[in-house]
């Protein structure tokens, strides 16, 4: 049984991972510079002209790269905590993690006036926070209650309002630049944004693989899992702050994109078939969804670019409302 599922997860990751490798594809090609199948793949080998090297590499490829790293690092951010809490709704964006993290980045934003390394620093802090009120008001609710949950779309509707405090005190021109980073948009990546994602994605997944190890020992009580050399207490701390970590230093420099960290869980789950969440197979799919959703953002409506947020945003109500009617009321 144990063969047949880890045979059918390698499936699953294996047939998203192509979906994934063709939308990418697919982004280098099209666009107001489009580029044949050939064009490109010599352009990425780096022949091609100067032009075509130009809008690859500079223009194409860091908003792609960055997409990826965003909706793996948000795919595996609500699997954690959804796996950690045992509810279908929890993700970064519900529970408030997001709105943490962006009430903090806007004050750097708006208040302090720097972009520089205080932005995903600020992020974190802000976005640990809530978490950490958060893990205060449920532990008497070790499931994950619904009670966490709605506590979590209160501390949202908070953080909106001061957002809002800071903005209106603001001047127009910084309000509109928090507006769109608040909207949740790749265009105008650099190669530097990249790296600090990648970088941060790639020194959490020790943290994540041994999470993904002890979580499920972690579940079956203190007195169980102590005796097997797992503390549950360390579990959720590791979990929740490495859900933080990913969710703020992709906010930091993309906005707070809104239900990718939701639905990604919810489809992996979908594709196991077992009822479980896997971590690998929820980042793989954040990773799909994300640069697709750019996609449809950029192409949809001819002669006009929409921040990648609106459209992860259309998609996760509707995805909630469908969570929502078919959950019938378990597990929330």
């Amino acid at each position: 049984m144990r063969r047949r599922a880890r045979r059918r997860g390698i499936l699953v990751i294996s047939a998203v991972a192509l979906v994934a490798f063709a939308v990418a594809v697919v982004a280098l090609s099209i666009g107001d510079y489009p580029l044949s199948i050939e064009r490109l793949w010599r352009t990425l080998w780096g022949g091609g002209e100067r032009l075509e090297q130009y809008v690859v590499f500079r223009v194409r490829l860091p908003r792609l790269t960055m997409a990826l790293l965003v909706g793996a690092a948000l795919g595996i951010a609500g699997a954690l905590l959804q796996s950690l809490l045992r509810n279908p709704l929890a993700s970064p964006d519900l529970l408030g993690i997001s709105g943490g993290s962006g009430v903090a980045a806007v004050f750097t934003l708006l208040v302090i006036g720097t972009t520089g390394p205080l932005l995903p620093i600020g992020a974190f802090v802000g976005g640990m926070a809530v978490a950490a009120l958060l893990l205060l008001a449920g532990r008497a609710q070790p499931d994950g209650g619904y009670r966490l949950i709605l506590a979590g779309v209160g501390v949202s509707f908070l953080c909106i309002a001061v957002v809002d405090f800071l903005m209106v005190r603001a001047q127009v021109r910084e309000s509109q630049m928090a507006l769109l980073w608040l909207t949740g948009s790749l265009s105008s990546t650099p190669w530097w944004q990249v790296g600090v994602v990648a970088v941060v994605l790639v020194a959490t997944l020790p943290a994540i693989v041994a999470v993904a190890r002890w979580l499920p020992i972690s579940q079956l009580g203190a007195a169980t899992a102590s005796s097997l050399g797992v503390s549950p207490a360390l579990v959720r701390v590791i979990a929740v702050a490495s859900a933080v970590l990913l969710t703020s230093v992709t906010c930091a420099f993309v906005g707070p994109i809104s239900f990718v960290a939701l639905c990604a869980p919810a489809i992996a789950r979908s594709l196991l078939g077992h009822g479980a969440i896997g971590i690998g197979t929820s980042a793989v799919v954040g990773a799909a969804i994300l640069p697709a959703a750019d996609l449809v953002a950029q192409y949809a409506i001819p002669g006009l670019s929409l921040p990648v947020g609106v459209v992860t945003g259309a998609i996760g109500a509707v995805f909630l409302l469908w969570l929502l009617a078919t959950s019938k009321g378990r597990n929330l």
